[in-house]
């Protein structure tokens, strides 16, 4: 299998940000399956009620990769920041198609290839 290193960087803003923590692992589960990777810990994730920065945190790490989430729900709308980060080709619309359920009014994004520099694939707004 060939190495590759692909990282998505998303930026989204939500309608109905996920509050669960349940809910959420089992989110970043189906997102690792969805893009064909395997998780070698977690997923991990919180609730932080802390004011001023509240919301969920999430991490999986996959296969000498990682999955991050961070979801800020007191701003409106709430945002959701995203990073996708494989050790093979990545489909991006997998991970687009992924957050959908969280009513995203705005996606905007940054796909790069991290191999031997940090050469940007493909940008862009997905809905605005």
């Amino acid at each position: 299998k060939l190495l590759e290193h692909k990282h998505l960087i998303v930026r989204a803003e939500l309608q109905e940000p996920p509050y669960s923590v349940v809910e959420i692992k089992d989110w970043m589960r189906t997102l690792v399956d969805k893009i064909g990777m395997n998780i070698l810990m977690g997923p991990y994730a919180v609730y932080s009620d802390m004011e001023g920065n509240q919301g969920l945190t999430a991490v999986t790490i996959i296969e000498t990769s990682h999955i991050a989430l961070h979801v800020w729900d007191e701003v409106e709308p709430a945002l959701m920041q995203l990073d996708v980060y494989t050790c093979s080709a990545l489909n991006t619309e997998d991970v687009f198609n992924a957050i959908e359920p969280f009513k995203p009014t705005k996606v905007e994004y940054k796909y790069i290839d991290r191999e031997y520099d940090l050469t940007l694939l493909d940008k862009g707004i997905i809905r605005e």
